[in-house]
């Protein structure tokens, strides 16, 4: 009995840490709003009115009524929406050479496109959970495959949006300490890393149909169908696909978005590419237009007019109500059936787009 009035005092002073902490580190997480000529250049976008950004295509969010469906059915088939075994990561090769054209998936959408000699790595997430609470939100499902520190140099950091799982505040930190390269970034996210710390000097912004020249590796931020916000407001900032022109190779990147016609004016203009990482995930019936389905992510491939398909924003986080497994079964399925080149890698698998691996079905071992 006499031990309860330490416990008590222990978990007051646990608790008043942990408030204190979330007092000073959430509203850090929340980023920024653009000012001064950040905000006049967001203002001036032709994608920008009325206060937000807008999609060429409307795009409608979660529909009021679907969310007492939604919310009863997240209490339901919880098993199937994670693996049942570890999900197999491959420790990368250290000191591989970039020369070529290769992708290395380290998880949902973080990857690393290697495109004749220069790195370029994609909406790195390295944190436990992609939330702004250290304490809450969806969490890992598996290990990233390799520390932050032990990345080769890079000569380019790709963010699509600012929502969590695509733009995480301890991973950009670190990065701006163990690497040089500068950060590209759509239109108003940069007030979001200038806040963290990041040099203004090391953003670049871009609107769509914009280019940025790095390391003789052209970017330009290309449009896609989706949203922003990291609190309580939304599409104060911008939302990208990505086209990565090397000297003679292209690697197209899909960001979080919904499908439209969009795609086929992108592999017009921007196109054919090598490759394509594209989004197949965290799909809903209450959130058609702002997530592809895996059908949906083959089309887009198609569209774009790709060499090799990718599939990413799946495997990582539990953020929709399918069945872990369902976004590579379905996306495999219908590559086959419009004969796509397909590569599924395991998280940390480097793929050589010239002579990628064939698809082995590994994930279904583990569902």
């Amino acid at each position: 009995m006499a031990k309860r009035p330490r416990t008590r005092t222990v978990m007051a002073l646990a608790l008043g840490a942990a408030a204190v902490w979330a007092a000073r580190d959430i509203p850090r997480q929340l980023g920024a709003k653009a000012r001064g000529d950040r905000l006049a250049r967001v203002e001036a976008s032709p994608q920008f009115a009325g206060g937000k950004f807008r999609n060429t295509v409307p795009a409608t969010m979660v529909a009021a009524a679907s969310m007492p469906r939604v919310a009863a059915a997240t209490l339901t088939g919880r098993d199937a929406r994670h693996p049942h075994q570890p999900v197999p990561l491959v420790a990368p090769v250290p000191g591989a050479d970039a020369s070529g054209l290769h992708v290395t998936w380290y998880g949902h959408s973080s990857a690393l496109v290697e495109i004749e000699g220069r790195r370029v790595l994609l909406d790195p997430v390295w944190s436990d959970r992609c939330s702004p609470s250290r304490l809450t939100g969806p969490r890992r499902l598996h290990d990233v495959p390799v520390p932050l520190r032990e990345l080769p140099p890079l000569d380019a950091v790709v963010i699509s949006h600012d929502h969590y799982d695509h733009l995480d505040m301890p991973t950009i930190q670190n990065l701006v300490d163990l690497q040089a390269a500068p950060f590209l970034v759509p239109l108003g996210v940069g007030a979001h890393l200038e806040k963290w710390g990041v040099p203004a000097t090391r953003i670049i912004e871009l609107d769509w149909n914009e280019t940025a020249k790095v390391n003789g590796v052209e970017f330009v931020a290309t449009p896609a169908r989706h949203f922003s916000g990291r609190g309580f407001s939304r599409d104060e900032t911008l939302w990208a696909s990505w086209v990565i022109n090397g000297p003679t190779r292209k690697v197209f990147y899909s960001g979080d978005t919904g499908y439209f016609p969009g795609f086929a004016e992108i592999g017009e203009q921007y196109g054919p590419f090598d490759a394509t990482l594209v989004q197949v995930g965290a799909y809903g019936d209450a959130w058609p237009d702002i997530h592809m389905l895996p059908e949906d992510g083959v089309a887009m491939h198609v569209d774009v007019r790709g060499g090799l398909m990718i599939p990413v924003h799946w495997a990582t986080f539990n953020l929709a109500l399918h069945d872990w497994s369902e976004p590579a079964d379905r996306t495999w399925r219908e590559a086959k059936a419009r004969d796509v080149r397909l590569a599924v890698p395991r998280p940390g698998e480097r793929v050589d787009v010239d002579n990628p691996p064939a698809v082995d079905g590994w994930w279904q071992q583990i569902a």
